[in-house]
């Protein structure tokens, strides 16, 4: 009796030895029909990043009304911009920010407004209804190299040739406070429409001095900066905006948030600009 029980028992165990290796094979037929049935397509790859993918849609040109006085730090901003986005050409427009406010209320064709004041930013606010500011300057007083006035004061600009900017133009609104502030009147002999007017007539000796911004100056040969008493509280601040009717929406906005970026306000700090 006994060897019969064991000769079942045997038995038992030798269809089970085959029956587990049969039972494996068939659930993992199971498994690799279930995978097929539930993966007809492959998985999308992920998104590219907002950056590249913002860089890969963006074309065309973005043209930007820039203060005179962003001229030498915006054709470097430009230049990285485009390096950053290769489907797009920055046009630059310089002048002073009255005369820029003045053509974008007529209907100039411009994307983005950077001034060098808030005042005049305020006159364009319907096209340009969210401005941020981005940096911040003051006034110097600029003598050709050798400062043949012998120019030490605010006080001396009014003996020597001096010539300013026009009121209504930013560096022009400063120079009235600056020069008020001291109590120093001036008659210039001339009253230009940009910053870069009165240096230019500065270095070519037309001119014993101006006052034009600290940023200006720096980097030049041919001019000298005497910083005044009472600079640091007169200080002009830049504002910057897409316009609401750009012709490149896309492209105004990342070269807005370009130059607010730190690439942006690195290259503005080396040329001379302060936090606004």
């Amino acid at each position: 009796m006994r060897a019969q029980w064991t000769s079942r028992a045997a038995g038992a165990a030798e269809r089970n030895t085959v029956r587990r290796p049969l039972r494996l094979l068939a659930v993992l037929a199971a498994a690799a029909l279930l995978a097929a049935c539930a993966s007809p397509t492959a998985s999308p790859a992920p998104a590219a990043s907002g950056s590249a993918a913002s860089a890969a849609t963006l074309d065309g040109t973005v043209e930007v009304y820039a203060a005179a006085s962003l001229q030498r730090s915006f054709d470097e901003i430009a230049t990285a911009f485009e390096a950053a986005h290769p489907g797009v050409a920055v046009s630059a427009v310089y002048d002073g920010s009255s005369t820029l406010a003045t053509q974008i209320g007529e209907g100039a064709p411009a994307d983005v407004f950077a001034s060098a004041d808030e005042k005049n930013m305020a006159k364009v606010a319907d096209q340009a209804p969210d401005p941020q500011l981005f940096a911040g300057n003051t006034l110097v007083i600029a003598v050709p190299t050798g400062n043949p006035g012998a120019v030490s004061t605010l006080a001396d600009l009014a003996r020597v040739t001096t010539v300013l900017c026009a009121p209504e133009v930013p560096c022009g609104a400063a120079s009235a406070t600056l020069l008020s502030n001291a109590g120093v009147e001036v008659t210039p002999a001339s009253a230009e429409q940009n910053v870069t007017a009165v240096l230019t007539k500065i270095a070519a000796g037309e001119a014993d001095a101006g006052l034009v911004y600290a940023t200006d100056v720096v980097g030049r040969d041919d001019v000298e900066a005497i910083v005044p008493e009472g600079a640091d509280a007169v200080v002009n601040r830049y504002p910057i905006a897409a316009l609401a009717d750009a012709p490149n929406p896309d492209a105004a906005a990342a070269f807005v948030a370009f130059v607010l970026s730190n690439d942006g306000q690195r290259i503005l700090a080396d040329a001379g600009f302060r936090a606004p």
